[in-house]
């Protein structure tokens, strides 16, 4: 059973693009078309306004909160061609780095797992994507994938640290983090990329939409089993993609909606997916033991409305 528990009013004057709760489910950060970023402590079922970003010169469409290892951070991307970290202190935010090396519209961040240190990927609309990351010794490097979709980069998403089936080893042995991140185009393309000798290098093309990508995920893993991405695209379909050894991935199409479909994000234990659409609705989809994709659940916008 879903439930709509609380209704925030942010008093943004423009459009949210995007809304993100940290680690503790403590902070929900928002960002809008009018060039700000929004932090509200919802602890105790109560929201208040903790902090007001301004550094954005243009709509912000992303944000995103890292893991708590490395602090407070939330990092932000924008139509003015800046990725912005911030570090929050005694409930002030404050930018810490800025990376405007991008020639469009920033579209998308991530950032990675937390067992691959403070890492953080972006893609644009010039084509390319940036992995930024830092040693904590206060300097950051970023690295640039050119021409990752030569029409714009709508998404990415990193993989799990440990690969498939780490944790079901006989004789556990030292696993070595793997870096491989997804990302969606307007080319209608998935790809999988995997750092090399300190080079980010194609891995594989994935393609079955007839439209632009809007969003991909990689399903968490915990170390078991295998591997899963979801994608939906402005052709209205959600495909889950499924591997077994992280080389040959198998599409199932979940539906077929009759809008476009914007977001998808699974569950922590990547056993759920939640699926958002231009109708509306955002729809909760699980597998049964037949191996099928069914909706659980759904609930309308602004209506509360759920039904199971």
């Amino acid at each position: 059973m879903v439930s709509v528990i609380n209704s925030i009013d942010t008093a943004h004057e423009e459009p949210i693009h995007d809304a993100q709760v940290d680690y503790y489910g403590t902070r929900l950060a928002t960002c809008s078309s009018d060039k700000s970023i929004k932090v509200f402590d919802i602890r105790n079922g109560q929201s208040t306004l903790i902090g007001e970003l301004k550094g954005h010169e243009g709509p912000v469409w992303q944000i995103a909160w890292s893991h708590p290892m490395f602090g407070n951070l939330l990092a932000s991307c924008s139509y003015d061609r800046k990725v912005i970290i911030w570090r929050e202190e005694n409930n002030m935010f404050n930018p810490i780095y800025e990376n405007s090396d991008h020639t469009s519209s920033v579209n998308c961040i991530a950032w990675a797992p937390h067992q691959l240190g403070l890492m953080l990927a972006s893609g644009s609309s010039d084509g390319s994507i940036y992995v930024i990351s830092t040693g904590g010794d206060g300097t950051w490097d970023a690295r640039k994938i050119l021409g990752a979709h030569p029409t714009g980069v709508t998404s990415v998403s990193w993989a799990p640290a440990l690969p498939a089936g780490a944790l079901l080893r006989e004789e556990p042995a030292p696993v070595r983090p793997v870096r491989r991140l997804v990302s969606g185009g307007a080319d209608t393309k998935l790809k999988i990329w995997r750092e090399q000798d300190g080079e980010w290098q194609p891995e594989q093309t994935l393609e079955q939409h007839s439209d632009w990508v809007r969003d991909v995920a990689w399903a968490p893993s915990l170390g078991l089993g295998r591997h899963r991405i979801a994608s939906c695209s402005q052709d209205g379909r959600v495909v889950v993609w499924t591997s077994e050894d992280g080389s040959r991935w198998l599409p199932h199409t979940l539906a077929k909606w009759e809008e476009a479909v914007w977001r998808v994000s699974w569950s922590v234990t990547g056993e759920l997916l939640a699926v958002a659409a231009a109708d509306g609705k955002v729809t909760l989809w699980k597998e049964n033991t037949e191996d099928k994709w069914v909706c659980i659940s759904d609930v309308v916008k602004g209506q509360g409305i759920v039904s199971t």
